[in-house]
């Protein structure tokens, strides 16, 4: 397959590097559908023992696509519905098989997985991190969670504080994300690239020498998760997702003005948080 949206690069540690550096690695269908057969070509090399997701330029990912010309060119091409198109069922479908559906075959995909992270985590960006193993993280990223087609933010953060941030709706720091719980470790931006493929190279030798007990560790932990209700809930909140937003894209917020994720409030809210944040020594400032 020739990818064009991400980079694939096969090997012990395979890599999954989003790539449209221009958009802040915006998720449309075309880069979603690319990320999923990457990792399928992953399961099947037998050489492969780990995968390792990424982004090009300064940011993880920005999150969903919600209109350049590039996503709305792609759906036409492969009959996939636009934003405002008519038949909803057919939106619902669609949207369930590339958000929800693909998102929970990547979590359940059985060769250990790290998710590499540095600037922007936005929505969407959480949703395919958040499916991952293991996540590493530069110390300056920025997190938004938010109500997204895939809400496991209650399980990453726990309910009290994913209520307590989502209700403000506000980016989040890595130091918090960490403490929280969300993520595994934080490297300074410079060292992020070769601690975590120095990780992910261990990861992959002990699966490459004992692969069964490696996936059915992972998979026990998953079906622990699932007895808790994990699976049934990322169902139920896509459903919740698709009452809330009534699959109108014109109800969105302009992208000048913040678009889907509503950055502009998330990121005024943050400047709010700045003193409790440095009080509580849960922002580091850049140098």
């Amino acid at each position: 397959m020739t990818f064009e949206q991400i980079e694939y690069r096969p090997g012990k540690v395979a890599r999954i590097i989003l790539n449209r550096p221009r958009y802040l690695n915006a998720q449309g269908y075309g880069l979603l559908e690319e990320m999923d057969a990457a990792f399928k070509l992953a399961e099947e090399d037998q050489q492969c023992g780990a995968v390792v997701l990424s982004g090009a330029g300064r940011a993880f990912s920005a999150g969903h696509d919600i209109g350049t010309q590039e996503e709305k060119d792609y759906r036409d091409r492969h009959g996939l519905s636009l934003q405002r198109g008519p038949d909803r069922y057919r939106k619902f479908r669609d949207m369930r098989r590339y958000y929800l559906e693909k998102t929970l075959s990547w979590r359940n995909f059985p060769k250990p997985t790290v998710a590499m992270v540095h600037g922007y985590c936005i929505f969407g960006g959480w949703m395919i991190a958040a499916a991952m193993d293991v996540i590493f993280a530069a110390r300056d990223s920025l997190f938004l969670p938010g109500m997204v087609e895939y809400f496991s933010i209650p399980w990453d953060l726990g309910p009290r504080k994913a209520k307590e941030i989502l209700l403000e709706h506000r980016f989040i720091t890595a130091v918090e994300a960490l403490r929280y719980g969300f993520v595994n470790r934080l490297y300074p931006r410079e060292e992020l690239e070769t601690e975590t493929l120095a990780y992910a190279e261990r990861v992959a030798e002990n699966y490459l020498s004992f692969p069964f007990w490696t996936s059915i560790a992972k998979s026990s932990i998953n079906r622990m998760q699932d007895t808790m209700g994990f699976s049934s809930e990322m169902d139920a909140g896509f459903n919740d997702f698709c009452l809330a937003m009534g699959l109108k894209a014109e109800d969105f917020t302009p992208p000048g003005e913040g678009g889907f994720a509503r950055t502009h409030i998330a990121k005024k809210n943050f400047e709010r948080s700045k003193p409790w944040l440095k009080r509580e020594r849960l922002l580091e400032e850049e140098s």
